[in-house]
């Protein structure tokens, strides 16, 4: 186009030029005259020169068109050739880039045939690149690789046909994974550029090999993680992880607990911290220094609400610091105990009379008690200098303190040898004062020794008193009559004297091997006819029980020679067995024994004798006083007044007679345990007026006045009403037969508590205090100079009935001061009835 612009330009330049000279020439053309004359020549001359000049003209224009050109086009063709080299370079790339994996691109533009780039050596049979290949076979292998169905799995090859479809119909991308016949993995991707359908097969088997090792390892990772946190939520010690910029990152449930935070990510959140700003800069100070490894800081902080004392250690990591605090406060708390022990240890020591010291490895003196100083009379200076052992040494000998030797250098090398020596040494030191040490040299788990002075000579002097008291013992014991044996733990004989082995019969030389208790046993037992009381015997001596008693039995010898036998338990499990001769005393008590069994035969006797001469004078006597009554009452006939005397005379002794019977029949009762008390709640204030009623024929007949305090608000009591107006009537009787006429008997009644008082006061003679005594025995009479008489039964039932009731009696008596008898009832509450009613209620 540049060229034929510039032959148009040229044309035109040399028609001007033609034009020009003729132009010139028509206008200094000469008269009409000259023009015949100079017509020819000048026409000729005009039309070279003009030809002339337009070719110069053409020429030069022309040549600087060209130069012009020229320059233009060398300038495109190095564009182009730029151009052409970024094009190369980019298609250099684009392959490299394409062939750095097994993949393969298909282009579609229209209907026509498909492009393919790239290796196809992943599909059934494609081994070749297929830009080697003519364009017949990239059409052959192109049909073979767009046969999705020969190398893919008829799943992924019908899904992949049904997308490139979709893809070249519409322009609708896809990424899928697929899987071909022979198990490799395949990443196939479609979408539309520049109007053309572009299909990219890729294989992925590595890469699927690689992701699958990576999620291996990442859940290896994973799983260790989650073991790492699991063991650090178990440890009760909080542990933390700060990130590069000192926040918290990570805690452990310990750290959340210390906190007080109800969960871990409440104290990320919240940025909780176990430790003030001033112990965090601290600790951060500690690790910034170069070259010195952490060591763990002593810092207090207050863990879940309390103060407590904590080890805190942090290390740098590369994403940030790890820290754990170790809670030290019961070491701290044990530290402070075992110093005070250590120090009530030495405080201890210095009370012991036990002379102690301890040397270091370097035989040094570190520790040594008061009794030590004393026992060597040292200087306090020259010991807390911490002198060397041989140096001590050295001064008590120039003191004369040490026990004189013929070479002390090696008697002072024996002494320094503890030091080297596994087990303790145990040596007798005699002073030149007459003193004996046990000196015992224990070494030291660190090395060195503790040594340890024992003053024995009160023991030696004790030992040998000790032997002299035991021979002094034994003599004694070989000198008493009755037989001694003493048995060890173990069971053999030990002592027996001399009156042992002549009772038992026994060889003198036979005890002294000290035999079994069983062989001794064996040779005594032949002399008793009773073999049961060697049983306990041996179970005394030998037996396991944990508290030791003694055991007492009686032998019988055969010769009729009775034995008391008695074992003690000793100090370290001995015993000791003692033989009384008792057989005088044992004749003694048999015949005792037997009188005591006659007696009480013949008190039963009487008992069963009484008892039924009682019940059978009753029914009699109910038959004599039933006619008396009848007599009495003259419903037979009238009786004139001698006849109704004996008449009267007659039932009041029946009635006297009765009395005593049914008392003795009660005592039979009680006696026998048959007697059932009927409980009812009766009118304490009713019940005495009842009794008083029943002497009152005795008090006007003997001119007794009666005197009854009873409240009127007393109330009720839960008892045997008739037993309780017996009670009554006994004491009235007895207080009235020892009562002056003139005289006055009172009846108390009151309560006191959850008890009822009745009380029989009289002003009679009083009881003697020996009397007094047996008042409560049966038939114990005394008449003490009054006319009054009994059988002795009446205090007796009071007695018997009170106690049923679950009372006592109490009896205040001296002569010429008159009797006080109280009776006690405990104030029970009736079945099915809430309580008693009480005036006071």
């Amino acid at each position: 186009m540049g060229l034929e612009r510039a032959a148009r330009v040229l044309s035109r330049v040399g028609v001007l030029i033609v034009a020009a000279p003729v132009a010139a020439f028509a206008e200094g053309a000469p008269s009409i005259e000259a023009r015949p004359m100079l017509g020819a020549m000048q026409t000729h001359n005009v039309a070279g020169l003009a030809v002339v000049l337009g070719l110069i003209l053409f020429a030069t224009i022309l040549s600087l068109v060209y130069l012009r050109e020229r320059v233009s086009w060398t300038r495109k063709e190095r564009v182009y050739q730029d151009e052409l080299a970024q094009l190369r370079g980019a298609h250099d790339r684009a392959e490299m880039l394409l062939h750095s994996e097994r993949q393969v691109l298909v282009a579609w533009a229209g209907r026509g045939e498909p492009s393919i780039v790239g290796d196809a050596g992943f599909a059934q049979d494609l081994r070749q690149d297929l830009r080697s290949q003519d364009a017949r076979g990239s059409q052959g292998n192109s049909r073979h690789l767009l046969t999705f169905g020969t190398w893919l799995t008829p799943q992924d090859a019908q899904l992949l046909e049904a997308a490139v479809a979709t893809l070249r119909e519409r322009g609708t991308g896809f990424r899928t994974n697929l899987r071909s016949l022979a198990g490799r993995f395949i990443e196939a991707q479609g979408q539309a550029v520049g109007g053309r359908a572009l299909l990219r097969l890729r294989e992925t088997t590595e890469e699927r090999r690689e992701l699958i090792e990576l999620r291996h390892t990442l859940d290896e990772a994973k799983r260790g993680l989650a073991a790492l946190a699991g063991l650090l939520d178990a440890l009760p010690q909080p542990v933390w992880h700060r990130g590069p910029d000192g926040a918290l990152a990570f805690v452990n449930a310990a750290y959340a607990a210390a906190v007080e935070a109800p969960s871990r990510e409440t104290a990320l959140s919240h940025g909780l911290e176990l430790l003030d700003r001033g112990a965090r800069d601290l600790i951060a100070r500690q690790v910034r220094r170069p070259g010195l490894a952490p060591q763990p800081l002593r810092l207090s902080a207050v863990v879940a609400g309390a103060r407590r004392t904590l080890d805190v250690s942090e290390s740098t990591l590369e994403t940030g610091r790890v820290g754990i605090a170790v809670d030290v406060s019961e070491l701290e708390s044990v530290r402070a105990d075992l110093q005070r022990q250590m120090d009530a240890n030495v405080r201890t020591l210095d009370q012991l009379p036990t002379a102690v010291a301890m040397f270091d490895a370097r035989q040094r003196l570190i520790f040594h008690n008061a009794a030590y100083q004393r026992l060597w009379d040292l200087d306090p200076a020259f010991l807390e200098g911490r002198p060397l052992d041989g140096e001590i040494l050295d001064r008590l000998r120039a003191a004369r303190k040490l026990p004189e030797q013929a070479d002390f250098r090696s008697w002072k090398t024996d002494v320094l040898a503890a030091y080297r020596a596994v087990e303790p040494t145990d040596t007798p030191w005699y002073l030149p004062d007459g003193r004996t040490l046990r000196v015992v040299a224990a070494p030291n788990p660190q090395g060195g020794l503790t040594y340890l002075y024992h003053d024995v000579s009160e023991s030696m002097k004790l030992a040998s008193r000790y032997d002299a008291l035991m021979k002094e013992q034994a003599e004694t014991l070989e000198a008493l009559k009755e037989p001694v044996a003493v048995f060890g733990a173990d069971g053999r004989l030990t002592v027996a004297n001399r009156a042992f082995a002549a009772t038992w019969r026994l060889d003198p030389a036979t005890l002294a091997g000290k035999p079994h208790v069983d062989a001794v046993i064996a040779a005594c037992r032949t002399l008793t006819p009773d073999q049961s009381p060697w049983a306990g015997i041996r179970q005394s001596i030998t037996g396991l029980s944990e508290t030791r008693s003694g055991h007492a039995c009686r032998l019988n010898i055969n010769d009729g020679t009775v034995l008391d036998c008695s074992s003690q338990p000793l100090p370290l499990g001995a015993t000791l067995l003692t033989f009384i001769d008792v057989t005088a005393s044992a004749n003694v008590e048999r015949a005792l024994t037997e009188k005591n069994d006659a007696l009480e035969r013949a008190s039963q006797l009487r008992d069963t004798f009484v008892h039924h001469v009682s019940y059978e004078l009753r029914s009699p006597l109910t038959n004599i006083i039933g006619f008396t009554q009848l007599l009495g009452d003259e419903t037979v006939g009238a009786l004139n007044e001698r006849q109704r005397e004996y008449s009267e005379h007659i039932m009041r002794s029946s009635a006297a007679l009765l009395v005593i019977i049914n008392d003795i029949l009660d005592l039979a009762s009680i006696d026998a345990g048959s007697l059932e008390l009927q409980r009812e709640t009766i009118d304490v204030r009713s019940t005495v007026e009842a009794a008083a009623r029943g002497i009152e024929d005795r008090l006007a007949e003997s001119d007794i006045g009666l005197d009854l305090d009873v409240p009127e608000d007393i109330g009720s009591v839960f008892a045997d009403g008739k037993r309780v107006r017996q009670i009554l009537f006994n004491l009235l009787s007895n207080a009235v037969g020892f009562s002056a006429p003139g005289q006055q008997v009172r009846v108390e009644a009151r309560r006191e508590g959850t008890a009822l008082r009745l009380t029989v006061i009289d002003r009679g003679r009083g009881i003697a205090p020996e009397v007094i005594d047996r008042v409560f025995d049966r038939f114990e009479s005394n008449t003490l100079g009054t006319k009054h008489r009994g059988v002795g039964l009446g205090l007796s039932i009071v007695r018997s009935f009170v106690e049923l009731h679950g009372g006592r009696v109490e009896i205040h008596s001296a002569p010429g001061a008159g009797t006080r008898v109280t009776c006690l009832f405990p104030v029970d509450t009736p079945p099915g009835n809430g309580g008693l009613a009480e005036a006071a209620e």
